[in-house]
């Protein structure tokens, strides 16, 4: 196995470049490359190495182990700011109702009658597409609150990050497809999921859009955190505090679909690409549930196990 190390997009006063964090320590991955003698790592962005993965992941390796050797000039990171890992990211899939408890919690705030187990019914994902470049934020971010909502709520997601083109693969092989995975938030708009004014038996009742998508709506990172140290992500403790209160508490073994079968599902329809984002749905305990939504002061942390904290503060 090699070093475990994750990576992450930076900026700083005087330079903005991708970097590199092992044994807790932070580099700058391109000068710590070129200071360690590792042959130039293509691109200038995390985006640019996902384009050929298998290839930069070599690199990448080495890098790591030589950093635990020799090491390099770290990053004073009382100067750093970090940037969403994903500069440009390509589509923003997301799973809807993907958590047994979740789907529970809904169906009784809501006194819906909502399907607990799809799957066993014969019923595929459900998937909605989340704007890219627009909506995301970066991990200590603030964020400015949206003036369109009064119900803006939080959920805490698994992001898998595409790294091989994806062509109908079978489950068997989904995983494969990874090249790293990395905290979410999906923060939706409530109050816009439903447009008042148009008739219920319309089919264009629905603004998933407006629910959905708007600057800041997709805070991700700090790090992407590569596949091959995840040892399974389907076992995965997945968490969210709200100005330090829990609110959600739950593992990712609570997904009704897999991270694989939600590549399989998706590569049967179309092409997924590398820099692709699956956010693989979130547990119970948003708000919406509760009766409870956010305002402006707030701040949102998320764990994920052995990927890190990724904290949202609303102006």
């Amino acid at each position: 196995m090699s070093i475990k190390y994750q990576l992450f997009a930076y900026r700083t006063d005087r330079r903005q470049g991708r970097g590199i964090a092992a044994d807790g320590r932070h580099y700058d991955l391109d000068l710590a490359g070129s200071m360690l003698g590792v042959r130039r790592l293509p691109g200038t962005t995390i985006d640019d190495l996902l384009v050929d993965w298998d290839a930069a992941s070599a690199l990448l390796d080495k890098v790591a182990e030589k950093l635990t050797k020799k090491g390099a000039q770290e990053l004073a990171m009382d100067e750093v700011r970090f940037l969403p890992p994903l500069a440009s990211p390509g589509v923003i899939y997301g799973a809807g109702a993907n958590y047994r408890d979740h789907v529970e919690a809904m169906a009784r705030a809501l006194n819906m009658n909502l399907v607990l187990d799809p799957k066993a019914e014969g019923i595929d994902p459900w998937h909605f597409i989340k704007a890219g470049r627009g909506t995301l934020a970066a991990h200590g971010e603030s964020i400015p609150f949206p003036k369109h909502t009064n119900r803006l709520d939080w959920e805490a997601e698994l992001a898998v990050v595409i790294g091989r083109k994806a062509h109908n693969v079978p489950v068997q092989q989904a995983l494969d497809y990874v090249a790293g995975y990395s905290c979410a938030n999906d923060l939706s708009a409530r109050d816009h999921l439903v447009r008042p004014a148009v008739d219920p038996s319309s089919p264009f009742r629905f603004d998933w859009i407006g629910h959905k998508c708007f600057a800041g709506s997709c805070p991700i990172g700090p790090y992407l955190t590569p596949a091959q140290f995840v040892a399974d992500p389907e076992n995965l403790d997945i968490k969210l505090w709200l100005n330090d209160e829990l609110m959600q508490d739950s593992n990712t073994r609570n997904h009704l679909y897999s991270i694989a079968e939600q590549i399989a599902y998706l590569s049967a329809r179309l092409d997924l690409y590398p820099g692709d984002v699956i956010l693989t749905g979130t547990p119970a305990g948003v708000g919406m549930e509760r009766g409870q939504f956010l305002k402006p002061g707030d701040t949102m942390r998320i764990s994920i196990e052995e990927l890190g904290e990724l904290k949202t503060a609303l102006q």
